[in-house]
């Protein structure tokens, strides 16, 4: 594909992790025009979960009447001291959330607790497997919600001082859900272009090519180039189950700090299933691994390689941070396909 010539350098981010992974594979940041740096953001949802979490849910399942169901890829973060959940005998493997509805009603003698993660894409599911234990009588199972907003990550990025990212791939999975709408904040409020973004190299390359067009016109918009699956309204069934059970709160994001209405938590009329409140909960903190620089590397302002752990002591097989455990962490991706 040829390029457009940018009439000055250009940074541009990606915010999701699958698009992390298939730039990596790809090799796509070989050929992009030399004036055109191409770097990670916050897309990796439990790569933004905070360590502390990690901790307090090791400190549960030290209770043997609990039973803890979450996906894969969280099941594998470390905590602050390098343990992870996948070891503990009381921890499920969940593909989907609705498994949760059969353990807990598999096992009536124990206290089944699902932890949901994920940005808005995972958000219905979650509400889906919430409504559903309302309408099973479900009296032994809780939810501990690590649900995170996009929006506020990428204006928190655009409000740092010296912030340097002049264009987003817009993340896919998110836009079928909140629609191109959901970021029209990008032009009218931060005069940044963005355009929504399919998965294979040639959605991503086509992507870029826009990006870089209305970087040289000076002409922001959001683009789709993702319409076989994308809306302009998004899917508003989806949205309506995410209004039915959750609210927006402040919450954690490892690297980012406490943004505003950034979270979701269970509304007052599905408190009974809450975890929070059941278990009581302590607020959350980040404590990074010693010389770990995911928090860095999630907000864009260093690359896996910066990292003085990056294939050392952290590899896939013996991770310290998030960002080379996840399948969609940046570290992960760089090790596998780029280094």
């Amino acid at each position: 594909m040829r390029f457009s010539k940018p009439k000055r350098p250009i940074t541009l981010m990606e915010i999701c992790g699958t698009h992390t992974m298939a730039i990596a594979k790809s090799g796509i940041k070989n050929v992009l025009p030399k004036e055109v740096k191409l770097i990670s953001g916050p897309g990796c949802p439990v790569c933004v979960t905070p360590s502390s979490a990690i901790d307090m849910i090791l400190e549960l399942s030290k209770d043997p009447h609990l039973l803890i169901c979450s996906y894969g890829d969280l099941l594998r973060i470390p905590g602050s001291q390098s343990e992870t959940l996948r070891a503990r005998p009381n921890v499920r493997f969940c593909l989907s959330p609705m498994d949760a509805i059969q353990i807990a009603q598999n096992n009536p003698d124990k206290i089944i607790l699902f932890i949901g993660v994920g940005f808005e894409t995972t958000a219905p599911g979650s509400a889906v497997l919430i409504q559903e234990a309302r309408r099973s009588q479900l009296r032994n199972f809780y939810f501990y919600s690590l649900l995170k907003r996009t929006q506020p990550a990428i204006c928190a990025l655009l409000e740092k001082e010296k912030t340097q990212i002049d264009g987003f791939l817009c993340p896919g999975h998110v836009a079928v859900i909140i629609g191109e709408k959901g970021f029209e904040f990008l032009p009218c409020r931060y005069h940044r272009p963005g355009v929504i973004s399919g998965f294979e190299p040639e959605d991503i390359l086509v992507s870029i090519e826009a990006l870089i067009q209305m970087i040289n016109q000076e002409d922001p918009k959001i683009l789709n180039t993702y319409d076989r699956l994308v809306q302009q309204e998004g899917n508003t069934i989806a949205q309506a189950q995410i209004e039915d059970v959750f609210e927006v709160e402040d919450s954690l994001w490892r690297g980012l700090g406490t943004l505003p209405n950034s979270g979701y938590r269970l509304k007052e009329k599905y408190q009974d299933f809450d975890a929070r409140q059941h278990f009581h909960l302590p607020g959350l903190e980040n404590k990074e691994p010693e010389n770990c620089q995911c928090a860095a590397i999630l907000c864009g302002e260093k690359a896996p390689s910066q990292c003085p752990l990056f294939q050392t002591v952290c590899t896939p097989q013996d991770p310290v941070g998030p960002c080379m455990v996840s399948s969609e962490g940046a570290c992960a991706a760089a090790y596998t396909y780029e280094e």
